[in-house]
This record gives structure tokens, sequence and C-alpha cells, in this order.
């Protein structure tokens, strides 16, 4: 499947090369910060619960709805930006935002003051991650761009453990309070690195020929990307799926002191560790094993992610029941490999599906729902359940709202996803792709 060949600009053929390692290679420390930022809370909850006396349910709320309240103020606009303007220095600023919001969490004086700062760490994902993703496809063509988001989908796994083992370590060593200080001003560096060293590529270089690149006014790029099938059904497809992941992330550390005879370091320091060794293998083994699928049949963008996604809910339900440490631990890691290994054809498949100038918004859109559905709705459900259960299942009560709802996400996910591939043809989403 031959690609099309480098755009220029003027005159000059920009051709990547090695450098395009370079570059994700940073992109996917940014993702893995942002995820470190905003997950180092799941280690800390249960210390931050007692200091202020939160229930589940507004535990979740701190997790979820502080999250996605910044699109409103943020994301889309740094989304539509990211389609016109130069989107290295977008992520950037969005690292040294947030990781100075990271290290104001530690300052907190209860609930509402926490909500604010976590709101503020929402604009990891809300900006820097449209404008990563559209660098990164046109970085790399679209026969390897899912490995490539593949391995940028090693970031939150990186992220998850980092957060996991590090916060937990500092909070040991000092309190909470350090530990999200001491989280937070590293990426002060990283976004420097990023702004000083990397290039912005000309837009669109491996869009078929004759895409046009002009990005189209508001109301018709809403009105383009709520019409598209494919687009909308991997969009909704990720955003029920990632309640899955979301509820892993952010419940599992929660669970394991609630059942577990140990300290907030061993916790973070096992499962972080567990979340590594799954979420390393998982992304990279999906990555290829869509791109060899997606070359018979470009329709395995959507049903192996469908797949995985309940694939990997008899593993977590192995783990959540059992009584052993190290059993529990094991089947968990093998749950999230499998999670994470549906990554790469939903992020590959939504930059095909959207013309170019349109990537950043089409990813803002994807990841409101994201925030919306599996962070927001996920989470506060999961807290609420967990509630709910308490007094009769005492500290299982938060294992049994996580498994139903990862399982009811399991099966809604599935079969959004099968819905997409069937709508690739009619669509003539295929046609494109055997055109470009």
């Amino acid at each position: 499947m031959a690609s099309t060949p480098d755009r220029t600009t003027d005159g000059v053929t920009d051709k990547p090369g090695a450098y395009r390692w370079y570059v994700l290679g940073l992109l996917t420390l940014t993702s893995a910060f942002s995820v470190a930022d905003r997950l180092v809370f799941g280690i800390l909850v249960q210390d931050i619960k007692a200091e202020f006396q939160l229930s589940d349910f507004e535990l979740g709320l701190l997790g979820g709805l502080a999250f996605s309240l910044v699109y409103v103020l943020a994301g889309f606009p740094a989304a539509r930006l990211a389609d016109r303007s130069t989107r290295k220095n977008i992520v950037a600023s969005a690292i040294a935002f947030w990781s100075l919001m990271t290290a104001a969490c530690g300052l907190a004086t209860g609930f509402w003051t926490l909500f604010l700062a976590r709101t503020g760490v929402g604009v990891g994902e809300g900006c820097s991650g449209p404008s990563s993703q559209s660098v990164v496809a046109d970085y790399f063509s679209r026969a390897e761009l899912a490995k490539a988001m593949g391995y940028l989908t090693i970031g939150a796994s990186m992220g998850t453990a980092g957060g996991l083992i590090i916060g937990g370590q500092l909070a040991e060593m000092f309190n909470w309070r350090w530990a999200f200080v001491l989280m937070g001003l590293p990426g002060l560096l990283l976004g420097g690195v990023i702004y000083l060293t990397v290039r912005e590529p000309v837009r669109g270089r491996y869009a078929p020929a004759g895409t046009d690149m002009a990005q189209l006014p508001l109301g018709q790029t809403i009105r383009s990307l709520l019409t598209n099938r494919v687009f909308m059904g991997l969009a909704l497809g990720w955003a029920v799926q990632i309640m899955i992941g979301y509820g892993l992330a952010f419940w599992m550390a929660a669970v394991m002191l609630r059942q577990f005879p140990i300290s907030t370091g061993d916790v973070g320091l096992y499962l972080g560790f567990t979340f590594f060794l799954g979420g390393i293998p998982g992304p990279i083994l999906g990555g290829y094993l869509t791109h060899w699928l997606t070359l018979r049949d470009e329709r395995w963008r959507a049903w192996l992610p469908g797949m995985v996604s309940l694939g990997c809910v008899a593993p977590l339900a192995l783990s959540l029941t059992s009584s052993g440490f190290f059993a529990f631990l094991g089947w968990f890691g093998l749950a999230y490999a499998i999670y994470v290994a549906s990554q790469a054809g939903i992020l590959s498949g939504i930059q095909a599906a959207v013309e170019p100038a349109s990537r950043g918004f089409a990813v803002a859109i994807a990841l409101f729902f994201n925030n919306l559905i599996g962070q927001t709705l996920g989470l506060g459900v999961i807290g609420a359940v967990s509630d709910q259960l308490g007094p009769t299942q005492g500290d299982s009560a938060l294992a049994v709202a996580v498994f139903g709802v990862c399982l009811a996400a399991g099966i809604a996910s599935l079969a959004i996803f099968v819905w997409t591939a069937a709508q690739m043809g009619p669509s003539g989403y295929l046609e494109k792709m055997r055109g470009g």
C-alpha cells in the first residue's frame, strides 16, 4: 500500500527520518507526565479521604468531573488552535501549566480547593492530547501510524506506573501534600525541552492526494465530525471502554489498601510495577497486531478494540476475587495488558477517519467524550455504587463496584465497535483508505 510522498515547504522536501522517533519519544514522555500527574491521586486517595473526611463518590468527582470541566474553558479552543498554529508550542505550554497545578494540589485545604487545582491539572489532556496526536500523524505515514500510536500509548502506562510508584514512595517518605508538589515540578523541564528542540512538521504530510488542507469554519468542522459515522463510532466506543482504564488506574490502589494489610508505599510499588509490566508490552503488541491485521482488513481498527475491551474482564474478575496478594497482581497485570492493546487501533483509526485540518479538533471531541463518559461518569458511578454497597459488602464494596462497571463497559463498547466496523464500507472509509 503506497503512501503519499512527503509534502514540501519552500520547495524543500521535509523528511523526518530518525528524528521522528525522537519527537515520538518526547511526546510519549509528555503523555506519561500527564497521566502520572493526573493519576497520582489514586495512590493518595486513602490519605486524602481520611484527612478531609470524603466519601468515595466525592473522591470520584475529584478524579473525573474536575477534568471534564476544563474542556469548556481550554480543551476545544486549544484543539481548534492546534489545527492552524504551532502544535509543539501548545504542548510545551500545557505541560508547564498542568505541572504547576499538580504542585498546587498539595496546598489544598478541603474538597473545593482540591477540586479547583485538579481542574487545572486537566489542561494536560485537554490541551496537549490533540496537538500531540496530530503531530504524530504528520511524522508517521498511515502504514506506520498504528505502530507509532502504540508506542505513544506506552506513555499512559508509564505515567500510571510512575504515579503509583513515585507518588506512593513520596507519600510514605513525606506526606500526600509533598507527593503532589514533587510530582508536579519536573514537568517544567520537559516543557522547555519540547519548546526548544521539537520541529513543527508539515501539516498533512501523509494525507491522500487532493486532500483539502484549509481549516473549515467551526460550525462546518463540527458538523463534518458529528456526521462522520466511523469517527463517532470510534470516539464513543473509546469513551465507553476507557471507563475500564480509568476505573483500574484510579481505584485499584484503594481496592488493594482495603483488601490487603499493606502500606501505601508498598501498594504503589507493587501495583505500579504491575501496571508497567502489563502496560508496556500491551500497546506495542497491540500496535503491531493492528498494523498486521489492517493490512488485510481496515475494519480491524474497530474489531480488535471491541474484542479486547470485553476480553480483559475475565482476568480482572479473577484478580478482584483472589485472596492471595500475588495472584491478585498477576491476574490484574494480564487484564491490563489485554486492555491497553486496544489503544493503537482506536487512535490510528480516529486520525485516519478525519481530514488533516480537523485532526486536533477531532481528538478534542473524542477526549471530551472520554472525560464525560469514561472518567466523570465511570469514576462517579463506581464511587456511588461503592458507597451504596458499603453497609453490606464492607471492604469488598469497592472491588464489586469496579468489576460491575468494567463488565458493563466491556459489553457496551464491543457493541459500539462492531457497529463502527459495519459503517466503514457504506460511509466510504474503506474506499478512501484503499486510495490513500
